[in-house]
């Protein structure tokens, strides 16, 4: 049975597959007399130079295709399904998942815990490795694909198992070493949950996992997030202000380790930690080029490095007017943006910028990140308030390409229900810089 997921949706113009004559709707269903399973194969597949590819098309009738191209270059084609096949869903449920912790009644596709390998090397997700057997990981090896991003947590197999609620948990520093002896690079994450995997614990998963270095290239360690629907779940609670320093104080400790046994710091705290802690965030040079930005570790040293070089080039107008905007942001992250405002306003004095505190009332208090309001906990507390010219918004708060909140109400609800008009702000510290000064 031909497999639909295999379905052209653009043909990019100018390429080789337009070339050639593919057509959107065209099944690719072999490359040089391969069948393809999945994304990997046609990436391994296509990279050759001249390339035969055999088509289904949409009236039925079938054909061969020679294909001119060089070798390595792209073939121009982009699939229905990204990974030409269906996405593997989680096999564990993990003592921390936020996904068991979502409130009823959201989107379907909210609730779909994948931990498909592919999307660790095509979008940067990280995976723990049990949907995998060494069979997996051999073609992993053949394809020479990396770098492959693990969700460790912990490398003691009883307590992994325990963590993951997954009696296959277990092997995963087997799995581990064996990409390890392939040289397939590797980055790790650990969910640090007190009581559980931190302690005596961290120091042994760190240890464990720095034998590995410089094929496991980083390691990021985040403490859990815990919202206000656990009923029937793993008890957990959050860091307290005085924990969040002693798992700093060890991970420092680790990144000496780490400088003179490999010549980087290695493992890194997230964000959260300092912030946590009351502690100032580190200097760039100990991020070791911020490998790890999409667990939020440097995300904040990296915008206020970003701001700096911004403000350098940017140069004051002669003539500037009075300018009011609003900045809406987690609670974690707004001590932080307040500061931020004051280097930037101290430039430009005729911008007055409001930093406001959104409380998580939609997933409970205890969540504090920006990328986790909802539309309607901004409507809420930001309904009567002069916002001023402008509401500048993190594009973390939306789903990726799409104008919606998580609880669905879209930019324009936002919008009509505040009489604002919003500006969206990426995670750059140059257009932070160009929202707040109305470029």
């Amino acid at each position: 049975m031909l497999n639909s997921s295999h379905k052209i949706a653009q043909v990019m113009e100018g390429s080789p597959a337009e070339m050639a004559g593919l057509l959107p709707g065209d099944i690719i269903t072999k490359i040089n007399n391969v069948t393809l399973v999945d994304i990997f194969d046609y990436h391994y597949y296509s990279d050759d130079a001249n390339i035969t590819v055999e088509l289904l098309h949409e009236d039925g009738t079938t054909s061969s295709v020679f294909v001119e191209k060089e070798e390595g270059e792209d073939l121009g084609v982009i699939f229905c399904n990204g990974l030409m096949d269906d996405y593997k869903s989680c096999s564990n449920k993990c003592a921390f998942c936020f996904i068991d912790q979502m409130p009823p009644g959201m989107r379907e596709t909210l609730y779909f815990k994948d931990d498909d390998t592919r999307l660790s090397f095509l979008q940067g997700n990280y995976v723990t490795l049990t949907n995998m057997k060494m069979a997996d990981l051999d073609r992993i090896i053949a394809y020479k694909l990396g770098p492959i991003n693990i969700s460790v947590h912990t490398t003691n197999p009883e307590l992994r198992v325990k963590l993951l609620h997954n009696r296959f948990a277990g092997d995963i520093l087997d799995k581990i070493r064996k990409l390890y002896e392939a040289e397939i690079p590797m980055n790790a994450q650990v969910v640090a949950c007190p009581g559980l995997n931190d302690g005596l614990e961290l120091d042994r998963t760190i240890s464990d996992l720095l034998d590995f270095a410089p094929v496991m290239s980083s390691m990021s360690v985040v403490p859990v997030g815990v919202t206000k629907f656990r009923d029937g779940l793993f008890p957990l609670r959050t860091y307290t202000k005085e924990e969040a320093g002693a798992v700093i104080d060890q991970i420092e400790h680790w990144q000496q380790i780490a400088m003179e046994r490999v010549g980087n710091h290695f493992v890194q705290a997230s964000d959260e930690w300092y912030i946590l802690a009351d502690r100032p965030l580190p200097e760039a040079d100990r991020y070791d080029g911020f490998i790890q930005l999409e667990n939020g570790v440097g995300m904040l040293r990296l915008l206020h490095e970003e701001v700096l070089d911004a403000l350098e080039d940017i140069k004051k107008p002669l003539f500037m007017k009075k300018r009011h905007v609003t900045i809406a942001t987690g609670k974690l992250a707004a001590p932080f943006m307040r500061q931020l405002v004051e280097i930037i306003t101290a430039k430009f004095n005729k911008v007055t910028v409001d930093v406001v505190a959104i409380t998580n009332e939609f997933f409970g208090e205890e969540i504090t990140v920006s990328g986790l309001i909802t539309g309607q906990d901004l409507i809420k507390q930001l309904k009567d308030k002069n916002l001023g010219d402008n509401l500048l918004l993190s594009c973390t708060m939306l789903r990726s390409g799409e104008e919606v909140f998580l609880d669905d109400i879209t930019l324009t609800e936002l919008e009509n229900a505040l009489q604002v008009k919003t500006r969206i702000v990426q995670s750059d510290g140059r257009d932070f810089v160009y929202a707040i000064i109305g470029r």
